[in-house]
């Protein structure tokens, strides 16, 4: 008998190790996602604001993105089902050309580090309550009270801006809390998808391409003739290649290993790297107010990105509900 003990409390200790290597793993592909994303809100909102058009933005990313990840969909032994082809469809309405069209929206009319405290602040918490409500996962009481910190880090720096930026346009806020509901509602989908974080990135800017560039060209939406060629090289390779395909491959990789809510937290942290990178880009330094709101909002993401108390429960209490179906 105590050689089983022994056995089992071995194999719990590898069990336990497991589990963390594949948390660290996990919240080293968000932390990609972090720096990329912070980027990419940043470098949007210079090209908005100057030469380049939400238009151009979501054609460099998407059409970029789909000639970097073609070999994916289309290599030898490469044939994805059609029920791959049409989640990735679904994938596409929820993280493709709309979201990236909202999120450009907000950047049109707002602050970078506005922008990136709204919809990356909110989507975990809708990501959470969404988890709640459809799959029957309740956040516990230490991811509700993170999921309130980051609400009120939020609304602490759209009403800090108001001071040095105006109000909030109503337009580019709806935009923005629109898009951090599909964040959220991707994240699930995609934990419960068959495809691979790749194929899932590649099929998001398939989709997207084939479906907008055509209009983008029919109606005469460019307008990449009035920008500098620099200009356009570095969109074409952030927008196209590094948020296009890499960013996606990352965040996917983080959901996969630390579930969606956990990774949703993480990108929660985009406001206060975005701001930083803001100030020697694009001016914006924050004020005391908004320093206040991104402390609230990092504590708010410890809490919100702890990792579900599950192993304690019986096997039985782990069964799948019938609504993940629907998703």
């Amino acid at each position: 008998m105590s050689v089983e003990v022994a056995a089992s409390s071995g194999s719990g200790a590898d069990l336990a190790k497991s589990n963390l290597r594949s948390q660290l793993v996990g919240f080293g592909w968000a932390g990609l996602s972090v720096a990329i994303f912070s980027g990419w809100l940043v470098v949007t909102r210079f090209s908005v604001t100057h030469e380049l058009r939400i238009w151009d933005i979501i054609a460099l990313r998407f059409g970029g993105g789909a000639l970097v990840l073609l070999p994916v969909l289309f290599g030898p032994s490469r044939r994805l089902s059609r029920q791959a082809w049409t989640e990735g469809l679904l994938f596409s309405a929820l993280w493709g050309a709309p979201f990236v069209f909202l999120v450009a929206l907000g950047l049109r009319l707002g602050s970078a580090s506005e922008v990136a405290s709204i919809t990356p602040g909110l989507m975990p918490v809708f990501a959470g309550l969404l988890a709640w409500a459809v799959l029957r996962e309740p956040p516990g009481s230490a991811r509700l009270f993170g999921y309130g910190a980051i609400v009120g880090g939020v609304i602490v720096l759209v009403v800090g801006g108001t001071s040095s930026y105006g109000p909030p346009n109503l337009s580019g806020l709806a935009a923005l809390i629109l898009a951090a509901i599909m964040w959220a509602i991707y994240g699930l989908r995609f934990r419960r998808s068959s495809s691979t974080p790749m194929q899932a990135a590649a099929l998001i800017c398939f989709w997207s391409a084939a479906l907008y560039l055509p209009i983008y060209g029919f109606f005469g939406l460019s307008r990449l003739g009035s920008a500098g060629l620099l200009e356009i090289a570095f969109q074409a390779v952030y927008q196209g290649l590094l948020m296009g395909a890499f960013a996606v491959i990352t965040f996917n990789r983080a959901v996969t290993l630390l579930g969606p809510r956990a990774a949703a937290a993480i990108i929660a942290l985009l406001p206060v790297v975005t701001t930083a990178m803001a100030v020697p880009i694009l001016g914006e330094v924050p004020t005391r107010l908004d320093g206040a709101a991104m402390v609230l909002i990092a504590a708010g993401v410890i809490f919100a990105a702890r990792p579900a108390q599950t192993l304690k429960r019986s096997p039985a209490r782990h069964r799948v509900p019938k609504t993940i179906g629907r998703w």
